[in-house]
């Protein structure tokens, strides 16, 4: 499909999408080849029901869900849905705002693939979903405090774990960092050559 083909149709999709929801949606544009649309955080189980089930929309496979952090807004957090339509060949990207009490509905009962995400979100930005079944950590160790992808999380001064072959069990020690912090050359990733490779002048000046 061509370029102005492909945008066509992503324009005759985001009326279509946003003629239906109505004021669910909050704002919309097509940006990265893909329709984005940000939506009322009450309204994501609505929201993506409709996406899976409309005739003209068949968005019937999720590809992921993510968070992002904002700290300087009122609501921090941005919750992403990424669903794909095979049937339409098309991509769609679902966002909503939410802040670190107020919990987002899970859409687990429409796609169970959604569990290992939400799971994600929550174990790594504090993201609550409302009726999942079984929100708890996924990634971060045993008894891990905090949130590691908050812009406001110190990488320093926890914890890790790790099992002892000697002591036969696990163990919880302070972070070490075993490297210190590298300088890298970014002039010349080919070190060591006897040659020149052209823009790499000015790295042998």
């Amino acid at each position: 499909m061509a370029h102005a083909e492909r945008l066509a149709a992503l324009e005759t999709l985001s009326g279509h999408v946003v003629g239906a929801l109505g004021e669910a949606v909050l704002d919309h544009r097509i940006a990265y080849g893909e329709l984005t649309i940000v939506i009322a955080r009450t309204a994501i189980r609505t929201v993506v029901q409709f996406l899976r089930d409309d005739d003209r929309c068949r968005f019937t496979s999720i590809i992921d869900v993510c968070g992002a952090d904002y700290p300087e807004r009122e609501e921090r957090f941005e919750v992403v849905y990424h669903l794909l339509s095979p049937a339409l060949n098309h991509r769609i990207r679902v966002k909503l705002q939410v802040d670190g009490d107020t919990p987002v509905e899970s859409i687990t009962g429409l796609f169970p693939g959604a569990d290992w995400f939400e799971r994600e979100a929550y174990d790594l930005y504090g993201i609550l979903f409302s009726g999942h079944p079984d929100l708890r950590r996924i990634l971060t160790d045993y008894g891990f405090d905090g949130h590691p992808l908050r812009k406001d999380f110190p990488t320093t001064g926890y914890v890790e774990v790790r099992y002892d072959e000697e002591r036969k069990r696990v163990v919880y020690e302070p972070v070490k960092l075993a490297q210190e912090f590298r300088s890298f050359d970014y002039l010349s990733p080919w070190e060591g050559t006897d040659y020149v490779l052209p823009g790499d002048e000015k790295a042998r000046s």
